[in-house]
Protein backbone atom coordinates (compact mmCIF):
# COMPACT_ATOMS: atom_id res chain seq x y z
CA UNK A 1 0.00 0.00 0.00
CA UNK A 2 1.36 3.33 -0.82
CA UNK A 3 1.91 5.73 2.22
CA UNK A 4 -0.17 9.30 1.44
CA UNK A 5 1.82 11.45 0.07
CA UNK A 6 0.59 14.83 2.15
CA UNK A 7 2.17 13.00 5.35
CA UNK A 8 4.57 10.22 3.95
CA UNK A 9 8.13 11.35 5.22
CA UNK A 10 11.44 10.47 3.13
CA UNK A 11 12.99 8.45 5.81
CA UNK A 12 10.66 5.73 7.88
CA UNK A 13 11.91 5.18 11.92
CA UNK A 14 10.10 2.81 13.83
CA UNK A 15 7.95 4.37 16.72
CA UNK A 16 10.93 3.60 19.13
CA UNK A 17 13.87 2.69 19.76
CA UNK A 18 13.26 -0.59 21.09
CA UNK A 19 11.20 -1.51 18.22
CA UNK A 20 14.38 -1.37 15.97
CA UNK A 21 16.53 -3.88 18.13
CA UNK A 22 16.66 -7.57 17.83
CA UNK A 23 14.76 -9.41 20.70
CA UNK A 24 16.45 -12.58 22.14
CA UNK A 25 15.48 -15.61 20.78
CA UNK A 26 12.13 -16.23 22.26
CA UNK A 27 11.29 -13.03 23.19
CA UNK A 28 10.48 -11.89 20.16
CA UNK A 29 7.12 -10.06 20.60
CA UNK A 30 4.88 -7.64 18.84
CA UNK A 31 4.22 -4.35 20.45
CA UNK A 32 0.70 -2.54 20.46
CA UNK A 33 -0.40 0.68 18.96
CA UNK A 34 -0.72 1.92 22.39
CA UNK A 35 2.26 1.09 23.39
CA UNK A 36 4.23 2.63 20.49
CA UNK A 37 2.30 5.43 20.53
CA UNK A 38 3.07 6.05 24.68
CA UNK A 39 6.68 5.95 23.78
CA UNK A 40 6.52 8.26 20.96
CA UNK A 41 4.78 10.53 23.09
CA UNK A 42 7.37 10.20 25.85
CA UNK A 43 10.14 11.78 24.04
CA UNK A 44 7.32 15.34 24.00
CA UNK A 45 6.88 17.69 26.78
CA UNK A 46 3.11 17.92 27.77
CA UNK A 47 1.39 20.82 29.80
CA UNK A 48 -1.68 18.44 31.45
CA UNK A 49 1.16 15.81 32.36
CA UNK A 50 -0.04 13.70 29.85
CA UNK A 51 -3.31 12.40 30.75
CA UNK A 52 -4.63 13.50 26.56
CA UNK A 53 -2.20 10.98 25.63
CA UNK A 54 -3.07 7.96 27.58
CA UNK A 55 -6.10 9.07 26.94
CA UNK A 56 -6.26 8.98 23.26
CA UNK A 57 -3.24 6.43 23.00
CA UNK A 58 -5.40 3.49 21.72
CA UNK A 59 -6.21 5.63 18.67
CA UNK A 60 -4.07 5.84 15.65
CA UNK A 61 -1.33 8.32 16.20
CA UNK A 62 -2.39 10.81 13.72
CA UNK A 63 -5.54 10.88 15.89
CA UNK A 64 -3.93 11.06 19.05
CA UNK A 65 -1.64 14.27 17.38
CA UNK A 66 -4.81 16.14 16.37
CA UNK A 67 -6.83 15.51 19.59
CA UNK A 68 -3.61 16.51 22.03
CA UNK A 69 -1.96 18.85 20.52
CA UNK A 70 -3.71 21.75 22.42
CA UNK A 71 -1.75 19.79 25.66
CA UNK A 72 1.54 19.77 23.97
CA UNK A 73 4.10 22.58 25.06
CA UNK A 74 5.15 24.05 21.90
CA UNK A 75 7.48 26.86 23.67
CA UNK A 76 9.50 24.12 23.96
CA UNK A 77 9.15 22.34 20.64
CA UNK A 78 10.37 23.53 17.50
CA UNK A 79 8.66 22.62 14.20
CA UNK A 80 10.55 21.91 10.76
CA UNK A 81 8.95 20.29 7.69
CA UNK A 82 11.60 18.50 6.37
CA UNK A 83 9.75 16.78 3.39
CA UNK A 84 7.82 19.81 2.62
CA UNK A 85 4.64 17.81 2.66
CA UNK A 86 3.11 19.93 4.62
CA UNK A 87 3.71 23.74 3.28
CA UNK A 88 0.91 25.39 2.56
CA UNK A 89 1.71 28.27 -0.53
CA UNK A 90 0.28 31.90 -0.72
CA UNK A 91 -1.95 30.94 2.27
CA UNK A 92 -4.51 34.20 2.94
CA UNK A 93 -5.07 33.47 6.65
CA UNK A 94 -1.06 33.70 7.62
CA UNK A 95 -2.44 33.96 11.29
CA UNK A 96 -3.80 30.21 11.40
CA UNK A 97 -1.23 28.20 8.67
CA UNK A 98 1.64 28.52 11.69
CA UNK A 99 -0.54 26.34 13.95
CA UNK A 100 -1.87 24.26 11.15
CA UNK A 101 1.54 23.47 9.53
CA UNK A 102 3.00 22.42 13.11
CA UNK A 103 0.05 19.75 13.17
CA UNK A 104 0.44 18.41 9.84
CA UNK A 105 4.26 17.82 10.90
CA UNK A 106 3.37 16.55 14.60
CA UNK A 107 0.68 13.79 13.33
CA UNK A 108 2.87 12.41 10.39
CA UNK A 109 2.31 8.86 10.86
CA UNK A 110 5.94 8.02 11.37
CA UNK A 111 8.58 9.77 12.46
CA UNK A 112 10.87 12.07 10.41
CA UNK A 113 14.37 12.79 11.86
CA UNK A 114 14.71 16.93 12.52
CA UNK A 115 10.98 17.56 11.73
CA UNK A 116 10.02 17.65 15.40
CA UNK A 117 12.66 19.36 18.07
CA UNK A 118 12.32 19.74 21.28
CA UNK A 119 14.05 22.53 23.16
CA UNK A 120 15.84 21.11 26.71
CA UNK A 121 15.81 18.11 28.17
CA UNK A 122 12.12 16.08 28.24
CA UNK A 123 11.05 14.55 31.80
CA UNK A 124 8.69 12.25 30.73
CA UNK A 125 5.00 12.74 32.11
CA UNK A 126 3.89 11.19 35.01
CA UNK A 127 0.71 10.13 33.39
CA UNK A 128 2.55 8.40 29.96
CA UNK A 129 5.20 6.40 32.93
CA UNK A 130 2.39 5.03 34.57
CA UNK A 131 0.95 4.00 31.36
CA UNK A 132 3.75 2.30 30.33
CA UNK A 133 4.87 0.43 32.69
CA UNK A 134 1.21 -0.85 33.26
CA UNK A 135 1.89 -1.94 29.78
CA UNK A 136 5.26 -3.73 30.76
CA UNK A 137 3.36 -5.32 33.93
CA UNK A 138 1.22 -6.20 31.75
CA UNK A 139 3.06 -8.03 29.26
CA UNK A 140 5.50 -9.50 31.82
CA UNK A 141 2.12 -11.47 33.16
CA UNK A 142 1.53 -12.51 29.92
CA UNK A 143 5.06 -14.12 29.04
CA UNK A 144 4.63 -16.08 32.49
CA UNK A 145 1.45 -17.82 31.04
CA UNK A 146 1.58 -21.24 30.01
CA UNK A 147 2.00 -21.63 26.85
CA UNK A 148 -0.74 -23.75 25.32
CA UNK A 149 0.57 -26.06 22.11
CA UNK A 150 -2.20 -26.12 19.44
CA UNK A 151 -0.22 -29.10 17.69
CA UNK A 152 2.07 -31.32 18.62
CA UNK A 153 5.97 -30.25 17.41
CA UNK A 154 5.72 -32.87 14.64
CA UNK A 155 3.26 -31.05 12.80
CA UNK A 156 3.96 -27.91 13.31
CA UNK A 157 4.48 -26.05 10.37
CA UNK A 158 8.00 -26.23 8.56
CA UNK A 159 9.70 -23.05 9.09
CA UNK A 160 10.28 -22.76 5.26
CA UNK A 161 6.71 -22.51 4.76
CA UNK A 162 6.18 -19.96 7.41
CA UNK A 163 5.55 -16.24 5.74
CA UNK A 164 8.79 -13.92 6.43
CA UNK A 165 8.60 -11.59 8.78
CA UNK A 166 10.99 -8.46 9.44
CA UNK A 167 13.11 -8.83 13.13
CA UNK A 168 12.26 -6.06 15.13
CA UNK A 169 9.05 -4.87 13.43
CA UNK A 170 5.31 -5.09 14.47
CA UNK A 171 2.42 -5.67 12.34
CA UNK A 172 1.94 -2.48 12.05
CA UNK A 173 5.49 -1.32 9.75
CA UNK A 174 5.32 1.10 8.05
CA UNK A 175 6.04 0.21 3.78
CA UNK A 176 8.76 2.00 1.88
CA UNK A 177 7.73 5.64 0.57
CA UNK A 178 6.68 5.67 -2.86
CA UNK A 179 9.31 7.33 -5.38
CA UNK A 180 6.36 8.49 -7.66
CA UNK A 181 7.29 12.25 -8.63
CA UNK A 182 3.71 13.52 -8.78
CA UNK A 183 4.05 12.76 -4.66
CA UNK A 184 5.83 16.38 -4.67
CA UNK A 185 4.09 18.22 -6.99
CA UNK A 186 3.53 21.71 -6.20
CA UNK A 187 0.10 21.94 -7.09
CA UNK A 188 -0.88 19.27 -4.38
CA UNK A 189 0.17 22.10 -1.86
CA UNK A 190 -3.10 22.68 -0.02
CA UNK A 191 -3.78 26.60 -0.51
CA UNK A 192 -6.59 28.11 1.34
CA UNK A 193 -8.65 30.17 -1.07
CA UNK A 194 -11.65 32.35 0.01
CA UNK A 195 -15.35 30.72 0.03
CA UNK A 196 -16.53 31.35 -3.58
CA UNK A 197 -19.70 33.12 -1.64
CA UNK A 198 -23.26 33.33 -2.67
CA UNK A 199 -24.23 30.18 -0.50
CA UNK A 200 -23.90 30.56 3.32
CA UNK A 201 -25.80 27.83 4.64
CA UNK A 202 -23.20 25.73 2.09
CA UNK A 203 -20.17 27.52 3.21
CA UNK A 204 -21.38 27.35 6.79
CA UNK A 205 -21.49 22.80 6.92
CA UNK A 206 -18.19 23.28 5.00
CA UNK A 207 -16.49 25.26 7.74
CA UNK A 208 -18.09 22.81 10.39
CA UNK A 209 -16.48 19.90 8.94
CA UNK A 210 -15.02 18.22 12.09
CA UNK A 211 -11.35 19.06 12.42
CA UNK A 212 -11.36 21.29 9.70
CA UNK A 213 -8.13 22.67 9.35
CA UNK A 214 -9.13 26.08 7.59
CA UNK A 215 -12.51 26.76 8.13
CA UNK A 216 -14.03 30.17 6.61
CA UNK A 217 -11.58 28.85 3.57
CA UNK A 218 -12.31 26.84 0.69
CA UNK A 219 -8.39 25.06 0.05
CA UNK A 220 -7.15 24.71 -3.55
CA UNK A 221 -5.57 21.18 -3.80
CA UNK A 222 -4.53 19.84 -7.41
CA UNK A 223 -6.69 22.52 -10.00
CA UNK A 224 -9.74 22.06 -7.84
CA UNK A 225 -11.38 24.14 -4.90
CA UNK A 226 -12.58 22.03 -2.04
CA UNK A 227 -14.78 22.44 0.53
CA UNK A 228 -12.40 21.41 3.47
CA UNK A 229 -9.19 19.61 4.43
CA UNK A 230 -8.62 17.56 7.53
CA UNK A 231 -4.76 17.94 7.20
CA UNK A 232 -4.33 15.09 10.33
CA UNK A 233 -6.44 13.10 8.34
CA UNK A 234 -5.17 13.86 4.93
CA UNK A 235 -8.69 13.61 3.67
CA UNK A 236 -10.63 16.57 0.80
CA UNK A 237 -14.56 16.79 1.22
CA UNK A 238 -16.62 18.32 -1.33
CA UNK A 239 -20.02 19.46 0.60
CA UNK A 240 -23.64 18.93 -0.81
CA UNK A 241 -26.36 20.97 0.75
CA UNK A 242 -28.71 20.09 -2.03
CA UNK A 243 -32.27 19.69 -0.60
CA UNK A 244 -32.39 16.44 -2.18
CA UNK A 245 -34.62 14.10 0.03
CA UNK A 246 -37.64 16.46 -0.96
CA UNK A 247 -37.06 15.80 -4.54
CA UNK A 248 -39.16 12.77 -6.30
CA UNK A 249 -37.15 9.51 -6.39
CA UNK A 250 -36.95 9.67 -9.82
CA UNK A 251 -35.50 13.17 -9.76
CA UNK A 252 -32.89 12.06 -7.13
CA UNK A 253 -31.42 9.33 -8.84
CA UNK A 254 -31.10 11.60 -12.31
CA UNK A 255 -29.13 14.04 -10.06
CA UNK A 256 -26.98 11.98 -8.39
CA UNK A 257 -26.35 10.70 -11.93
CA UNK A 258 -25.33 14.65 -13.80
CA UNK A 259 -23.54 14.83 -10.40
CA UNK A 260 -21.25 11.02 -10.51
CA UNK A 261 -18.63 12.48 -13.27
CA UNK A 262 -17.62 15.82 -11.44
CA UNK A 263 -17.56 13.54 -7.65
CA UNK A 264 -15.12 10.99 -9.58
CA UNK A 265 -12.66 13.92 -10.98
CA UNK A 266 -12.84 15.37 -8.37
CA UNK A 267 -12.15 11.50 -6.32
CA UNK A 268 -9.45 11.31 -8.67
CA UNK A 269 -7.74 14.89 -8.42
CA UNK A 270 -7.55 13.79 -4.60
CA UNK A 271 -5.87 10.62 -4.75
CA UNK A 272 -3.01 11.78 -7.11
CA UNK A 273 -1.88 13.99 -4.60
CA UNK A 274 -2.27 11.19 -1.80
CA UNK A 275 -5.41 12.30 -0.18
CA UNK A 276 -8.90 10.43 0.73
CA UNK A 277 -12.19 12.12 -0.60
CA UNK A 278 -15.58 12.49 1.07
CA UNK A 279 -18.75 13.59 -0.27
CA UNK A 280 -20.72 15.13 2.70
CA UNK A 281 -24.58 15.44 2.34
CA UNK A 282 -27.29 16.41 4.66
CA UNK A 283 -29.34 13.23 4.09
CA UNK A 284 -29.67 9.56 4.13
CA UNK A 285 -31.32 9.33 1.14
CA UNK A 286 -28.72 11.10 -0.62
CA UNK A 287 -26.12 8.86 0.74
CA UNK A 288 -28.08 5.88 -0.24
CA UNK A 289 -28.60 6.84 -3.94
CA UNK A 290 -24.97 7.88 -4.22
CA UNK A 291 -23.86 4.68 -2.74
CA UNK A 292 -26.36 2.46 -4.94
CA UNK A 293 -24.75 4.51 -8.12
CA UNK A 294 -20.57 4.20 -6.99
CA UNK A 295 -19.97 2.10 -4.08
CA UNK A 296 -16.16 3.22 -4.24
CA UNK A 297 -17.27 7.02 -3.44
CA UNK A 298 -17.10 7.91 0.15
CA UNK A 299 -20.06 9.12 1.99
CA UNK A 300 -20.85 11.02 4.99
CA UNK A 301 -23.84 12.21 6.43
CA UNK A 302 -23.21 15.33 7.93
CA UNK A 303 -25.18 15.71 11.28
CA UNK A 304 -24.09 18.94 12.12
CA UNK A 305 -25.45 20.15 8.85
CA UNK A 306 -29.10 19.13 9.76
CA UNK A 307 -31.74 21.38 9.69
Amino acid sequence: MRRRACSAPLLLLLLSACATMDPSPGEEEDPSPRYANLLRAAEYPWTDDGHCVVREASNDWPILAERCFHALDRDSVRFRDVTGRCAVASAPAAAAVPAAVALCIFASPAVVTGAVVVIGAVVVAAAIQEGIDAYKRNAARERAKPKTQIRPSSEQEPVSNREPTPRGLSRDWLPPVSSDPTERRPECRPVPVPHRGGNDPHDDCADKVPNNSFPGWDVLVNGKQFDALQLAMCTLWDVKTDDFENQPLRSQRFFVRMKLPELRHEAKLARECGYDFIIGVRSAAHKAVLFDEDPTLKVVVMDWCLK
